[in-house]
């Protein structure tokens, strides 16, 4: 029986907290799902009505035959030359999982334990929970995909050892865990803009798993300024997504189709932006003074979503904003986005078109592209990558063409098919 793909991404982390819950282990939870899932594939069509009522159904039975087996062999060994054997104890099935939590956010704040060095979380949970594959969790963690699948045992491993039964936490404890959770959600996110430009099937469509996940966390955090800006990057980066694509190929932002964005989701999106920085703003006295990384980016994404074109957006407040998103959240990433800002400052500069007002010698790229030089040879790949089409785009707006022409060339090697490899390809002629 072909299992639909939206049923079995719907399917799947229910079957996993609930194994997870009855054989007391996250790594056990999602093997018996695996093995109930791949019995549910085999069955005939029309033979399964509530496929994830089965699956669970299924995945116990196995479980408690594993068990049932373990126990009599664990008995019988030490009496092997006795012809009695007392009957074997089967431990009870504790109840069903406790309480409302989304069943993926549930496994996700069980995945980004603190017994966990911060990078085993982020990959445990990326892959139990957000499906991401090893190649693109390593990816988007700058690290060898050796590494990641490295980190993903010792993950599941520790966490069994330090844990023991698994066990979903409580509100303070959810509490301590939440900005590791975001930084999962906003990874798949980005995943999902970087590698699915134009996705051909919903159900294999990151950034929109994100936002079904940013929605669940703000049903549980509805005031939380953090969870509201990371809502709002999700609804304003999928609100902007339509548009980017002609005949395959990427578009650049001042090519991109303003009027296919997704007017519904850009309002919910710049509402979501809005109470993210009047929260923070009415907390943060309290504590450090600065927002925090979701609202800055709920902030950016704001200032180019009310933008009617490229040109009428407000590069020098996004100079701003990136400066202070570098202070909490001083990533390679956000250095390159800074100087893909601080690049079209100082091509507005050059232009006479009154660019680069409060951000230091704008009319001199030079340092800028230098900066880039140095990510494309020292940062990750990811940002290497991205680095790289800066260094292209600059070379091909300050009409070096050869330049330009030889850069797209060589990410043509590196960007996968899709349409930010044709846009590279059609430039590189």
């Amino acid at each position: 029986m072909p299992i639909d793909p939206a049923a079995f991404r719907t399917a799947w982390p229910q079957v996993v907290r609930s194994l997870a819950v009855t054989t007391r282990s996250l790594d056990s939870g999602e093997e018996y799902a695996a093995e109930a899932f791949a019995r549910a594939a085999a069955q005939p069509d029309g033979a399964i009505d509530d496929l994830v009522g089965w699956c669970v159904q299924v995945g116990r039975r196995t479980w408690l035959d594993a068990v049932r087996h373990q126990a009599v062999f664990a008995r019988l060994q030490p009496q092997i030359a006795r012809s009695e054997v007392a009957a074997v104890d089967v431990p009870t099935e504790p109840g069903a999982p406790g309480g409302a939590l989304d069943d993926r956010l549930a496994l996700l704040f069980v995945a980004c334990d603190d017994a966990l060095a911060p990078g085993a979380q982020l990959v445990l949970a990326m892959r139990v929970v957000c499906g991401l594959t090893i190649r693109q969790i390593a990816a988007h963690l700058g690290i060898a995909e050796a590494t990641a699948a490295a980190r993903l045992t010792r993950a599941k491993t520790a966490l069994a050892r330090a844990r023991g039964e698994f066990a979903v936490p409580d509100g303070a404890a959810r509490d301590a865990r939440l900005p590791v959770v975001l930084a999962c959600v906003a990874g798949l996110f980005t995943v999902g803009q970087r590698d699915v430009l134009e996705p051909v099937d919903a159900t294999q469509d990151p950034a929109r798993d994100a936002l079904t996940l940013a929605e669940a966390l703000v049903a549980e955090y509805p005031d939380d300024p953090e969870v509201l800006g990371l809502r709002a990057v999700c609804r304003l980066g999928l609100a902007r997504r339509p548009g980017r694509v002609r005949d395959g190929v990427a578009l650049t932002l001042d090519e991109v189709d303003r009027s296919a964005w997704d007017q519904r989701l850009l309002s919910a999106g710049l509402d979501d932006a809005t109470a993210a920085i009047t929260g923070g703003a009415s907390t943060a006295g309290a504590h450090t003074g600065n927002p925090g990384r979701f609202t800055l980016e709920a902030a950016i994404s704001g200032v180019h979503a009310a933008a009617r074109d490229a040109a009428d957006t407000d590069w020098n407040r996004l100079a701003q904003l990136y400066d202070a998103l570098l202070h909490v959240w001083p990533s390679p990433a956000t250095r390159v986005a800074r100087l893909v800002v601080l690049g079209r400052l100082a091509l507005r500069a050059n232009s006479g078109d009154g660019g680069g007002d409060g951000v230091g010698d704008a009319r001199n790229p030079g340092p800028i592209e230098r900066e880039l030089e140095e990510l494309v040879a020292d940062g990750p790949p990811y940002a290497a990558r991205d680095a790289s089409l800066a260094l292209a785009d600059l070379a091909r707006q300050t009409g070096r063409t050869d330049e330009a022409a030889a850069r797209y060339r060589e990410l043509l090697d590196v960007i996968p098919a899709g349409p930010l490899r044709e846009f590279c390809r059609r430039h590189a002629g």
